[in-house]
């Protein structure tokens, strides 16, 4: 689909915006990164061969009887005893002396004289553990950064990497979600309000002022005494209290454009009120909006890790950088993992107000960047 002179001229100032530009990538890397994390930081592994066979453990389930073994349950590929009957095709022995087994295929390769035609192997992803893996191994908790685990390890022993992979994610699109919803009821309420005028005016502004006066965390702490929070519970309840924010500008750019020339030309046309508002108003009302846009962002992503912060967010069993947060100023022997909630907070803010400050001024008709 071509591109229109107006969009192009966008796009063009948005790349001419370095500091916009790299960001975007910087931060898509980032955002791809995290959406995969599966495939990235995993107890699970990528693929396993086995008895000549692929196996992909990452995306089903497979029991530790499926590779020889005595239980119908998942297999813990981290175990030596699942190890052992992967590598060397079910041997028996391996649930009596795996770490012996091993030893002795790895120099011979039989198993009690008995040739491994087939020997197995297992394919791991880059960190081989997830956000609520437990390493046993681990004697001090919170340890510090190592070969093994690369930013170290929490209270619970759990890999600090993965929990801020996945606790990436879920900010992001926490704030995502946010932003859509939030913006999608402010916009609205605010064309309503700056188009029609009158009553309709008059009547959200009340409703806008007393909604913009309620005290959100204390109604969100009630709420979180009385439900079970999860993801979806406290994205509505956080866009539910957001979306005032966006109902002035909106109102005051539809005030100001409902009387021009153009918009009297398209009622003069016979064009419907809800087709002027979106074709004529809303695009000159795009500016302001994404002036917004990051506040309405980066606040969700700190209302969510604030939330966590004082334990009336997401579930435990949800990966939480606020929860790392709250880890850092608990546990001031461990400076790592304070620091890496901070630079974790510190870079993502930073790119999506970036991205969003070049995307403000690409729709800005007075800025032009060479």
């Amino acid at each position: 689909m071509a591109l229109s002179p107006l969009q192009r001229r966008r796009l063009a100032n948005f790349r001419a915006n370095g500091r916009a530009f790299w960001s975007l990538w910087i931060f898509l890397v980032l955002f791809v990164i995290t959406l995969c994390a599966e495939f990235v930081a995993n107890d699970r592994p990528l693929l396993v061969r086995y008895d000549g066979g692929f196996y992909m453990p990452v995306v089903r389930f497979y029991s530790e009887a499926d590779f020889g073994g005595e239980f119908e349950t998942e297999a813990e590929y981290a175990t030596p005893e699942v190890q052992c009957l992967i590598r060397t095709d079910g041997a028996e022995d391996c649930l009596d002396d795996p770490a012996g087994v091993i030893a002795g295929f790895e120099q011979t390769g039989a198993v009690n004289g008995v040739k491994v035609e087939r020997p197995g192997w297992i394919l791991w992803p880059l960190i081989p553990f997830s956000y609520d893996t437990i390493n046993y191994e681990v004697t001090t908790a919170p340890s510090p950064p190592d070969r093994v685990h690369w930013l170290g390890t929490d209270d619970q022993t759990r890999d600090v990497v993965a929990r801020v992979i996945y606790g990436f994610r879920i900010s992001v699109l926490f704030a995502l979600v946010v932003a859509v919803i939030s913006s999608a009821i402010g916009i609205a309420a605010g064309a309503m309000q700056g188009y029609f005028g009158g009553w309709i005016d008059l009547t959200f502004q009340r409703i806008v002022e007393i909604w913009t006066n309620m005290p959100s965390l204390y109604i969100i702490i009630i709420l979180s005494a009385i439900f079970t929070m999860n993801f979806w519970l406290l994205t509505l309840l956080i866009a539910f209290f957001s979306w005032t924010s966006l109902v002035g500008v909106v109102r005051a750019e539809f005030l100001r454009a409902r009387n021009f020339e153009y918009v009297r030309a398209a009622r003069a046309l016979g064009l419907g009120d809800l087709k002027i508002m979106v074709r004529h108003v809303l695009p000159n009302a795009m500016v302001a909006t994404l002036t917004l846009m990051p506040f309405i962002v980066t606040g969700a992503i700190g209302g969510l890790a604030a939330l966590d912060f004082l334990g009336l967010g997401l579930p435990p069993s949800y990966p939480s950088l606020g929860e790392l947060a709250l880890q850092g100023k608990n546990r001031l022997n461990a400076p790592w993992l304070g620091f890496t909630a901070f630079f974790t907070f510190a870079i993502m803010l930073s790119l999506l107000v970036f991205i969003f400050e070049g995307v403000r001024d690409a729709f800005d008709p007075r800025k032009t960047f060479r």
